[in-house]
């Protein structure tokens, strides 16, 4: 029998936001991401003319090109290209000088580089980008190195670099008749000598004719509240998110935590990657809380770009003339082994509880050491709690975990989490617990869940080969208590995990 066909039930006040969603099925547009494998700059540290950066960017540009009207041929009314798409990464701050632009406020000034090219000057690639957008009709989201001057100061407050320029990561937006509509500064810096970070975070949407509003991030940017759930509060619901995303199995692939976000937000992202096996680079996607279209190459596929285009259903709510309500209701979930349920922090942890590095940071596990069961694992006073039923593969001994872990991880980036994360071992022994493992034979029914101390929770099943699966089940309780629940799975269960961000802890 199938652990989620057992009678127990319990019950459960969870917090719902309503989308109407028969509304928003019933409102549509057509998006397009697309993964860019980059021509590079094969010594990005050495400094360029300018004639010689813009003879770079155009090899880049020329693949744009192509794909913008790939993506107009399919209908797309917005497309996303990748972070550093452009240029590449790996640059000083000297040496990326000549690829620079000065990209012009939006919200101070109307300009349309494709119309009005001769404005500005030093201005190639806004002016490609713009009449690329004009030619195919279509929103275009590009990301590209952006230079802004600031006033020297021997005020020791003062954010202005020595050399009196800001250098920022940037995303621009251009409408389908090519007017600059939105810039976007990255704030969420990740190891990039080439910029600064903006001396005030910036919290930029735009307006589209089709789908009402987008908000704008990048990369990093992801994991952290500003700017991203600082959209989502201000009721934004469309995010546009251009990355070069390093993959990180077994909890933030790139895939794997684009999906946990538009889930537990319950936004849609269109997600942009780079292509490049080397730094381990790609994964992109359209996510809406209801579909994922995506790509993530497998070892061996050619390092080629990958065009994703998918009709998704509109979510900005004043765009669909409607406000956004949140409704309490007390939900029946049957998923208990025994005849009463208790939650993660009534249950006694498990014995033979370990320690085992995970994504750099010391989770507690437990072993499943049984085809069925129920095991509870505690990292300080922070507790999981795992129902399961595993279905292994004929002669199959994969080993699997329970693991928990609170507090703030420090290793590449600085951030506060709570995670409950059920994996599958790298290997036969439980040391091997939290390393990287791709592939998995095993299926498992479970129901995970854990009591944290913030809302901001996502969910995420990764089964073999990089596939991601649509959780059956997903709740946040008033009290903190937070469960995913999924069976009938189609592949063998990489990692399931609930990622909770305490995004009020990061600085202390």
């Amino acid at each position: 029998m199938h652990v989620s066909r057992r009678n127990t039930m319990f019950s459960l006040v969870v917090v719902f936001v309503s989308f109407s969603v028969s509304s928003a099925a019933n409102s549509s547009y057509v998006a397009a991401v697309y993964e860019h494998s980059v021509v590079l700059n094969p010594e990005p540290h050495a400094p360029l003319s300018r004639p010689a950066a813009l003879q770079h960017l155009r090899e880049n540009l020329e693949i744009y090109e192509e794909q913008a009207a790939r993506a107009a041929q399919q209908g797309a009314q917005i497309l996303v290209f990748p972070e550093d798409g452009l240029q590449g990464f790996n640059f000083t701050r000297s040496s990326i000088y000549n690829y620079l632009e000065t990209v012009p406020d939006p919200q101070q000034e109307s300009w349309n580089p494709c119309t009005d090219p001769g404005k500005y000057k030093d201005t190639e690639v806004l002016q490609r980008l713009s009449c690329m957008a004009r030619r195919n009709n279509l929103y275009l989201v590009a990301n590209m190195p952006d230079l802004q001057p600031c006033p020297l100061s021997t005020d020791p407050s003062s954010t202005c670099p020595s050399d009196g320029r800001w250098q920022f990561n940037t995303n621009v937006v251009f409408s389908s008749d090519g007017l600059l509509v939105a810039r976007y500064h990255k704030n969420n810096l990740y190891f990039e000598e080439a910029f600064d970070t903006p001396p005030q975070p910036e919290i930029i949407t735009f307006d589209t004719p089709f789908a009402g509003k987008f908000g704008l991030i990048t990369c990093f940017d992801i994991l952290f509240q500003e700017p991203t759930v600082t959209l989502i509060e201000k009721g934004v619901r469309q995010l546009i998110f251009p990355t070069a995303w390093m993959n990180q199995l077994p909890l933030l692939d790139t895939i794997q935590f684009q999906r946990a976000l538009s889930l537990g937000a319950k936004v849609t992202l269109l997600a942009a990657n780079i292509r490049n096996d080397r730094l381990i680079m790609t994964g992109s996607g359209i996510y809406t809380p209801f579909s994922a279209t995506y790509h993530h190459a497998q070892n061996g596929d050619p390092e080629e770009g990958r065009l994703l285009v998918a009709r998704v259903p509109v979510l900005d709510p004043e765009w669909l003339g409607q406000k956004e309500t949140t409704q309490e209701r007390t939900a029946e979930s049957g998923f208990c082994l025994k005849e009463t349920c208790s939650d993660a922090s009534s249950v006694p942890p498990s014995s033979n509880a370990f320690t085992s590095s995970m994504m750099y940071d010391p989770f507690t596990f437990v072993l499943l050491n049984e085809m069925e069961g129920e095991v509870n694992v505690c990292n300080g006073s922070f507790c999981c709690r795992l129902q399961y039923h595993r279905f292994p593969h004929d002669g199959s001994n994969e080993l699997y975990a329970l693991g928990a872990f609170a507090g703030t991880h420090v290793v590449n980036g600085r951030y506060a989490v709570q995670v409950c994360a059920l994996v599958r071992c790298a290997g036969s022994d439980p040391s091997s617990c939290g390393q990287i493992a791709e592939e998995a034979e095993s299926r498992m029914d479970f129901l995970l869940e854990g009591k944290f101390g913030t809302k901001y929770v996502y969910p995420s099943v990764l089964a073999s080969k990089m596939v991601l699966e649509q959780p059956g089940h997903f709740e946040k309780g008033a009290d903190g208590r937070v469960i995913l629940k999924h069976s009938n799975m189609a592949g063998g269960l990489v990692s399931a995990c609930l990622y909770g961000r305490m995004y009020h802890l990061d600085n202390e």
